[in-house]
């Protein structure tokens, strides 16, 4: 055990990492961490010996016990390192974006008397017991190379209560990222719609009161676990939210749901209910087959049936395949609605003594991993989930604790929310406070100082998320009269983010869509952007992000020039280089304007959070640069905008590309097609970076002078409109730096919603039109084709032997 080697490694000028120092506390703590380095992986790191034993997982753990993940064993880590998340500068090691994945307390299986983690560390062979709300139960991990130099290990996880037979992806459970300028990463989203993976559940947003709308309907809100159940060939998987499995704990459940017939995936709310049909929560959390009170699993929705993804079908008709799918069932039942009548609905449950009631858009698609204002929960108390922080010693003495120091993130921050000092049986006191010794730690969390009226605090990492009920918010955004309710075991600690009067100043109609650990802010969703179609914001945000894996490189690091249709394509449009008031995971690039005198902010888009950050702006296409923040002089590619005037046609437009094409076989180069989504055709040229904007301008004019001499009658180099006299112009200007032109795949602000395509040349014939490509086909062209423009951000051409083959 040592620390020279991660010492060695680092300066601590540079670098926001913990110095290397010992720490004999050997609570057993473990930590993963998600690092995105020169490649994404997940770093494992357990206490022990005054060190944490740290091991590199590229895939991350997994839930799954047929899954082995390599685990390559790096340097020992300071203790403190348990807490770190941040950025890493360039040119550090390890250098990039470092968030806390999941965190908790572990312990050893001991095989033999005196075992210990070293001793098993030693041998190669730990058989660990975690205790983390991601990673729960045993795990081995195991050397598989004893005696080499090389420190490969496995982590595989054991078959128990919490193991899952699903698809288990790390990346499907991301957390909250620390706040950082480079917000960079790999998307996180359901990657389809069948039984076999998990799949993250729609989330509702809350309202204030209750209303009669003939387009809602309004169900029963359960206070419960919200539950998802993967049914395939007669085997059920039931998982929470975050993840891990309930067949062991609701066995009686899946026997039930093992008996149907038929391969689906349902949603809904495991509860206890009394003998008055009232939920317990308190017995749900601790429920086992002595418990008193009945099971019931409340599902009001199904995703999948029969080879079938349903997400797309409106609720109503999602819901009406359940009754007769579940009729034969005792403890999994339909959650039934009515229509239009909330206010009745909300006060015969508020009487019965149930929370309130959930009311849902009668239309309403399912989009998992979206909280949506599609659906509304609306409740007569406050109820919220909140991170417990720490707790207070009892003013009285004595073993137990006086209150719980309670806490939410807001905007990437924790924040303070009140202390909690009732609602404890003794019994679950002295539970809570065993549990809490394990995740002691020495300093805030909250980094800053909080004003505890003289109470004594013991800090605890803040992954315990309890359900808390509470008179109102008091104007200092603190919970008024906190009652403690039980804990939340079904949630992750990142989802605990607040709603507290600090964050809750968005218009109504707002909310936020989790992509990659990041809060991306969503509003009015249901505008229309196309009245002709009826294609609202929402298909566009949509759009995005099932294109996102195949556009993102044409965006990333290039400076965008935001075009802004806030309110669609009929209204007026705006403009919008410089960016000021942007999310702390946006990044931006900064170039000095002569013309403006000031420098700019231009935003880049890095990753799918920002694509969908200005989808919702209203860019409805993109428009970036055409060389990137690397060489900002140097392009990577040229384009040929073959650009009609009004009295020409798209078959003529097709004509001229088609010689252009020919031009270019002349000389020996590649030329790549796509439809510019609006009228004309652009033809892009690889350079790699290898020329300056005035080089590649110059070189694309000399090529439009060769297809203008093909097609004079036809053609045009006049940049005036008047001197064009209705001929189809070859604008070969768009190659200077900050000019931009609408990216592959963009979509455009134009009826029908067409979309800027590339072509196969065998495309670009007699009969191509602009709306052969839209928003909704397009995601489907690109799964069958794969992307046709791969190549343009690739090997350049070299001009001068083009030029020879030209005048040769």
């Amino acid at each position: 055990m040592g620390l020279e080697q991660y010492i060695k490694k680092r300066d601590f000028k540079n670098t926001p990492e913990p110095g290397g120092e010992y720490d004999r506390g050997n609570r057993l703590r473990f930590v993963i961490q998600r690092h995105q380095a020169s490649r994404l992986h997940y770093d494992l790191r357990l206490e022990m010996e005054g060190v944490l034993k740290s091991w590199a997982v590229p895939k991350g753990p997994s839930m799954n016990p047929k899954d082995k993940r390599l685990a390559i064993e790096t340097e020992d880590h300071p203790v403190k390192y348990l807490h770190f998340q941040g950025t890493i500068p360039k040119g550090n090691y390890g250098a990039g974006v470092m968030d806390i994945w999941d965190s908790g307390t572990y312990r050893i299986e001991e095989k033999d008397k005196g075992d210990s983690p070293v001793s098993q560390w030693k041998k190669g062979d730990m058989k660990i017991i975690f205790s983390g709300s991601k990673i729960k139960g045993q795990f081995a991990l195991v050397k598989t190379n004893r005696g080499e130099k090389q420190n490969q290990w496995l982590l595989i996880k054991k078959k128990d209560e919490f193991s899952t037979d699903l698809e288990y992806d790390a990346e499907i459970f991301i957390g909250q990222r620390s706040s950082s300028k480079d917000g960079s990463g790999r998307e996180t989203k359901i990657r389809k719609i069948e039984p076999g993976i998990f799949v993250k559940p729609m989330l509702a947003s809350p309202a204030k009161k209750i209303f009669n709308d003939p387009g809602y309907i309004y169900e029963l809100k359960w206070d419960g676990y919200r539950m998802l159940c993967n049914v395939k060939k007669g085997k059920a998987e039931l998982y929470s939210r975050n993840g891990y499995s309930y067949n062991s704990k609701f066995g009686i459940l899946k026997d039930e749901l093992e008996s149907l017939p038929h391969d689906c995936i349902l949603d809904g709310e495991v509860v206890v209910l009394e003998k008055d049909g009232t939920p317990n929560f308190q017995k749900l959390q601790n429920y086992s087959a002595k418990t008193q009170g009945t099971l019931r699993y409340y599902v009001f929705d199904i995703l999948y049936l029969n080879g079938h993804n349903t997400t797309e079908l409106p609720l109503l008709d999602r819901k009406s395949l359940l009754p007769e799918l579940l009729e034969d069932l005792e403890n999994v039942v339909y959650s039934d609605h009515v229509k239009g009548m909330g206010t009745a609905l909300y006060n015969k449950a508020i009487k019965a003594g149930l929370e309130g009631v959930m009311a849902k858009e009668a239309k309403s698609t399912y989009s998992p991993g979206f909280r949506t204002e599609k659906w509304l929960k609306v409740k007569e108390s406050s109820t919220e989930d909140a991170l417990i922080c720490g707790y207070s010693d009892s003013l009285k003495g004595g073993g137990k604790f006086g209150s719980l120091i309670l806490g939410m993130y807001q905007e990437g921050s924790l924040v303070y929310v009140g202390n909690c000092g009732t609602g404890f049986s003794n019994k679950e006191q002295t539970r809570l406070l065993n549990k809490l010794k394990t995740l002691e730690r020495d300093d805030s969390p909250f980094g800053k100082k909080i004003n505890l009226k003289g109470r004594k605090p013991h800090w605890t990492e803040p992954v315990l998320v309890c359900e808390v009920k509470f008179s109102e918010w008091t104007s200092s955004g603190l919970m008024r009269h906190p009652v403690y309710m039980g804990l939340r075991e079904d949630k992750d600690a990142e989802e605990v983010q607040g709603t507290t009067p600090a964050n809750n100043t968005k218009d109504k109609k707002s909310g936020t869509l989790e992509i990659d650990g990041l809060q991306v802010p969503v509003s009015n969703l249901e505008k229309v952007y196309w009245p002709g179609e009826g294609y609202t914001k929402y298909d566009l945000i949509d759009y995005y992000i099932q294109v996102s894996e195949t556009i993102l490189p044409y965006l990333k690091d290039r400076p965008q020039n935001l075009h802004r249709h806030p309110n669609g394509i009929d209204k007026p449009s705006f403009y919008q280089k410089d960016n000021e008031h942007l999310p702390s995971w946006v990044r931006t690039f900064t170039v000095y304007s002569e013309s403006s005198k000031k420098e700019i902010d231009y935003l880049l888009c890095q990753d799918e959070a920002t694509l969908v950050y200005m989808a919702n702006l209203g860019c409805i296409e993109l428009n970036p640069w055409n060389s990137t923040i690397e060489k900002p002089e140097h392009p990577t590619y040229t384009v040929i905008d073959i650009d009609p005037s009004s009295g020409n046609s798209f078959e003529e437009v097709i004509e001229v590309a088609q010689v252009a094409k020919e031009v270019l076989d002349t000389a020996g180069i590649p030329g790549y097609c796509k439809t510019s989504g609006s009228s004309g055709l652009h033809i892009y040229i690889p350079l790699e970076q290898k020329y300056s904007y005035e080089e590649a301008r110059d070189f694309t004019k000399l090529l439009c002078y060769y297809i203008h001499d093909k097609l004079p009658k036809l053609t045009s180099l006049e940049r005036a409109v008047k001197k064009r006299k209705n001929k189809i112009y070859l604008d070969y200007l768009q190659n200077r730096k900050s000019q931009t032109l609408a990216a592959p795949y963009c979509v455009r602000p134009r009826p029908g919603a067409p979309v800027s395509m590339p072509l196969d040349w065998k495309e670009v014939k007699s009969g191509l039109e602009i709306l052969d490509f839209t928003i909704e086909n397009t995601a489907g062209r690109i799964k069958k084709k794969g992307d046709l423009f791969k190549a343009v951000l690739g090997k350049g051409i070299d001009m001068e032997k083009a030029i020879d083959h030209l005048s040769g």
